[in-house]
């Protein structure tokens, strides 16, 4: 009898090994097997991290990426350049979308011709996108207001540069705003511009909210380009203003670096790009997974991620060099 349960566990074992192995034969690309990151602004500093993410996971896997999207900060253009990805027939795509409801009719429609989408950093929640990864901007926005009040005490005027209409952004300032009124409304909301990554831009409205508010103490600003304008207008007006932002670029870390910025709180950019494709990925390799639920009536990929958060790091003077691009590319391939 124990004999023959132990020859029933073999065989249950090697069954299930023989299972596993069938299903790890699975996770793996088939030859020419490709996965595309579609992004605005292509030129963009970045995104040069979160591509490494992307391919350092898919080579793991043995499949291969395409970097793609439009150089120009252009909805019409970077849904052009997203419709000839589909015409590559690739298995899945990271899409960082410009606007979310511009980009409703081209997910759906490539997910119906069976490539899968996952967006990161920027949403289009209302379309059939598998999944969403990004950084917490809700946290972001409340470590922002937090530490200016640390720092300035809880009656200060401050001001926001934003760019409307791209989901990550707008929630940064937003919520921003939002804390800071329901947490501390002794401080002061003197300026609020819309800049869109302008550093031109930023600059003009900067020079103009100081020239208007000499008590300006605070800037938050939800991402790099319009901080490199805004610091420019502020060392040419010999202002002292306590400036935090979103993302960062090297000029941006450089200014960190002399003091000019106080902090940029900046999205784990590999790790978005690493967990970016996991997603896409799993969701194109879905037949491997039974969940239990209704999704063979229902008809939809089983394989769903509302929200993956990848965390962000706040770069000080302290530890901008950890954030040098240039030395993280040494010996990396950029393509």
């Amino acid at each position: 009898m124990v004999k023959m349960k132990q020859m029933a566990l073999c065989a249950g074992l090697s069954l299930a090994a023989a299972t596993g192995a069938a299903q790890a034969d699975t996770l793996k690309c088939e030859p020419g097997e490709t996965y595309i990151m579609n992004v605005m602004v292509s030129g963009h500093p970045y995104w040069v991290p979160v591509y490494q993410g992307f391919k350092q996971a898919a080579a793991a896997f043995g499949c291969e990426t395409v970097f793609s999207g439009t150089p120009d900060y252009d909805i019409t253009k970077q849904i052009a350049s997203f419709e000839q990805d589909m015409v590559k027939a690739p298995a899945g795509v990271l899409l960082h979308p410009m606007q979310a409801d511009p980009f409703i009719e081209p997910i759906n429609r490539a997910i119906d011709n069976g490539t899968e989408i996952v967006t990161f950093a920027a949403d289009s929640p209302k379309s059939k996108r598998t999944g969403y990864i990004t950084s917490d901007n809700l946290a972001e926005a409340k470590f922002a207001a937090e530490e200016f009040v640390k720092e300035l005490g809880d009656s200060f005027e401050f001001a926001v540069l934003e760019n409307p209409g791209q989901s990550n952004h707008d929630l940064r300032v937003t919520a921003f705003l939002d804390y800071m009124g329901q947490h501390y409304p002794n401080a002061k909301l003197v300026g609020r511009q819309a800049t869109n990554q302008d550093s031109n831009a930023a600059y003009r409205a900067t020079a103009s909210i100081i020239q208007a508010n000499p008590n300006l103490k605070a800037m938050w600003i939800p991402e790099a380009g319009s901080a490199e304008g805004a610091v420019a207008a502020m060392l040419e007006a010999e202002a002292e203003v306590m400036v935090m932002h979103a993302d960062v670029t090297p000029t941006t870390l450089e200014h960190i670096k002399a003091g000019n910025i106080y902090a940029a709180l900046n999205p784990n950019q590999g790790m978005q790009g690493f967990m970016g494709f996991m997603g896409v990925f799993l969701a194109a390799k879905s037949d491997v997974f039974d969940p239990f639920n209704d999704y063979k009536v229902s008809g939809y990929n089983p394989v769903q991620i509302p929200f993956v958060d990848n965390g962000f790091a706040v770069i000080t003077k302290e530890n901008a060099d950890s954030f040098d691009l240039n030395v993280y590319m040494e010996g990396r391939d950029p393509s």
